[in-house]
């Protein structure tokens, strides 16, 4: 501003508001409610211009970061004859909450007031106690501390021992080059900042961290967000959580300067356990004593939290939600051994969260609402990647969604078939289990994947759910999967109905478990060619009178397979066709010689071994005696009448061979009478 140069006392006022425009720091970085700029810049075009290096130095001892702002002042504006042109204030806005302000030069004593206090900064006004004048250039150096305010766990900045949370900025004058930042922390903190201007920090022989940046072309667009966590100083309290009759102990490790949060999650884990447990249905799964420990969310995936299962450690953040606490709480059931598939285990853990809440009164929560916004960016389920490989955007949209599926789900299911399908996963107990007096319990090792989960629901549930596949589950390339099951289930349904009391095998449902639907086909189709063999083998057999042998059977469901039973079929079925075509040559009203041909021979007796053997499946005996009922039968007239035959030539010979005899003994008696009389 300029006055006359023959003023006794001109009146100057220059508003040079100092402050920065940022974007959005990462939201792991932030807890819910962090700010996300300084307010934005306001200075006119004064001809003023300063250049600031800011310094912050956190002193967890004093609960404060003291910051040290070196300022550069410069007058741009040229005298003339008639106007002389100075600057005797300026105006600086800092973080909000700031205290301790202080400035000093080197000659001269400035002076700071705050000048307003809002809740997004606070308005310094800087007097410089002597006036600026034009081509003139001062140093000052401007101090002040940020400090912790207290308050809830989801403040923005926290100061303590264990844990350190707050917004550095970047001062300078609207469009002006120049100024740095520096952040320095004492050692032994981890820190976590995203800021693309920083560089790489840096370690001093005493351990103090230090993180810089270079000259800023735009100091006012500069904003770093840090949080800061000093591990291994906890306090460690044990919860006896009572589930199913049991005391289940927990350890609850808190930073020494953070009770409050403590005593929240501690009663959360008391009172939500049990719930979980209860709602769930299933027995405390943990192979070791669990431990829950405030932490920083480091975590990419959104949730202020962690699960490690191989670990048994629990990671929750300083600031996480109810819900936050009672989702990782639902992980130690849904942690990877229950279910394969990232998004089920989030979605059924989010969805008993909710639950669990409302059973403890815990009033307000939600868990992760999948608004327009986030259905835009929404992908199948699926295709949700790994933690931190899906931006922040998809990763909200896939929790959201995962959510809103697993609610779904458990409408349709009910809470007791929910139960119900996590008792079968526990227990190993496959999906289509062969029912029947004679079936036993086909059991599944390890987690069911999106297939596997969908086999089981339909199992344990009376609802179908592919609708609910197509629509939250699925990719493009997965979708005929869906019309392909459906098409084989409701085939192998009616085949299995068909075969009873005959068990199909279990490589049948191996291959439909597995989804290998081309494989189930072939396997179905040789399920029904050995079915239509088995009924023409039963027709034949009931036609015959006779009993079919279970070898059938026993290859249809065994081992050796379809193509065996259709073997076997084949094979009763020629025995079957020797008998009855050995039962055809049964003489029904036999004559004398048929009876004769007969005689001390039993082809009835040969017949019921025959049918005997087909019963106990040894085909070429009932074969064997078949054919040779068959030619009893069928030779018993030619053999009979050999038998007359052979009977009348026997008492031909007879009489001839007794006439002779007689004869003889007469001619004998004749010839010795002479002789006899001679000698008398």
């Amino acid at each position: 501003m300029s006055t006359p140069s023959g003023a006794r006392r001109g009146l100057v006022v220059v508003l040079a508001i100092l402050a920065a425009v940022v974007s959005t720091p990462a939201r792991t970085l932030l807890p819910p409610g962090a700010p996300f700029a300084p307010p934005a810049a306001a200075a006119a075009s004064t001809g003023l211009t300063t250049i600031a290096d800011a310094r912050y130095t956190v002193d967890p001892a004093r609960r404060r970061v003291h910051v040290a702002v070196g300022l550069t002042a410069t007058n741009h504006r040229t005298d003339t004859k008639t106007h002389r042109y100075f600057f005797d204030r300026a105006y600086l806005a800092v973080q909000p909450g700031t205290t301790g302000f202080r400035i000093t030069s080197a000659g001269i004593q400035p002076s700071v007031h705050v000048q307003r206090k809002t809740s997004t900064y606070t308005l310094l006004r800087i007097d410089f106690g002597k006036q600026l004048g034009s081509g003139a250039t001062r140093a000052l150096k401007l101090t002040f501390d940020i400090t912790d305010p207290g308050g809830g766990a989801t403040r923005t900045t926290r100061i303590g021992s264990t844990l350190v949370s707050f917004g550095a900025w970047g001062f300078g004058s609207t469009g002006t080059t120049g100024g740095t930042v520096a952040v320095v922390f004492p050692a032994g903190f981890n820190v976590s900042v995203d800021a693309p201007l920083l560089g790489p920090p840096s370690t001093d022989a005493a351990g103090a961290i230090t993180y810089a940046t270079g000259r800023l072309a735009s100091p006012l667009t500069f904003f770093a967000y840090f949080v800061a966590d000093r591990p291994g100083a906890y306090t460690e309290t044990t919860l006896d959580v009572p589930i199913d009759g049991a005391s289940i102990p927990i350890t609850l490790r808190a930073w020494p300067d953070d009770p409050a949060w403590a005593k929240r999650v501690g009663s959360l884990l008391m009172r939500g356990v049990p719930a979980l447990a209860r709602d769930i249905g299933l027995p405390w799964t943990a192979s070791r004593p669990l431990i829950v420990s405030e932490a920083l969310s480091r975590n990419s995936t959104g949730f202020s939290g962690r699960y490690n299962p191989p670990a048994g450690q629990i990671e929750i953040a300083y600031y996480a939600t109810s819900f936050v606490v009672l989702h990782e709480a639902a992980h130690a059931w849904f942690d990877g051994a229950l279910l394969a598939d990232r998004w089920a285990s989030e979605g059924f853990a989010s969805y008993y969260a909710v639950r669990a809440a409302k059973a403890i009164g815990e009033k307000k929560v939600t868990g992760d609402v999948l608004t327009p916004s986030l259905e835009k960016s929404r992908i199948p389920l699926n295709a949700w990647s790994a933690p931190g490989e899906d931006d922040a955007t998809v990763e909200d949209a896939e929790y959201a969604a995962a959510l809103r599926l697993a609610t779904e789900i458990g409408l349709r299911a009910g809470s007791d078939g929910l139960t119900a399908v996590w008792r079968a996963i526990h227990d190993q107990r496959a999906a289509y289990q062969p029912s029947g007096a004679r079936a036993s319990l086909e059991t599944s090792p390890g987690a069911p994947d999106w297939r596997g989960l969908l086999d089981l629901l339909e199992d344990r549930t009376s609802a179908s759910y592919d609708d609910l596949w197509t629509a939250w589950v699925v990719r493009s390339s997965e979708a005929s999967l869906l019309a392909e099951r459906s098409a084989i289930r409701t085939r192998y349904a009616t085949l299995a109905g068909r075969a009873d009391p005959w068990l199909l095998p279990r490589v049948v449902r191996d291959a439909l478990r597995a989804w290998q639907f081309d494989q189930a086909t072939e396997l179905l189709d040789g399920a029904t060619t050995a079915l239509d063999d088995r009924d023409a083998v039963l027709s034949a057999a009931a036609g015959a009178g006779l009993t079919s042998s279970a070898t059938m059977q026993a290859d249809f469901e065994g081992p050796r397979g379809f193509a065996a039973a259709s073997a076997e079929a084949d094979a009763e079925l020629a025995a079957i066709a020797a008998y009855r075509d050995a039962a055809a040559t049964h003489p029904v009203d036999p004559d004398l010689i048929t009876r004769i041909g007969l005689w001390n021979s039993d082809p009835s007796a040969a017949m019921g071994t025959a049918a005997g053997a087909i019963g106990t499946g040894d085909l070429e005996a009932s074969v064997e005696a078949s054919a040779y009922a068959k030619t009893l039968w069928s030779t018993a007239p030619e053999i009979g009448r050999n038998r007359v035959l052979a009977v009348g030539a026997t008492l031909t010979a007879m009489l001839v061979a007794a006439w002779m005899l007689l004869r003889w003994k007469r001619d004998r008696r004749i010839r010795r009478r002479p002789f006899m009389a001679h000698r008398g």
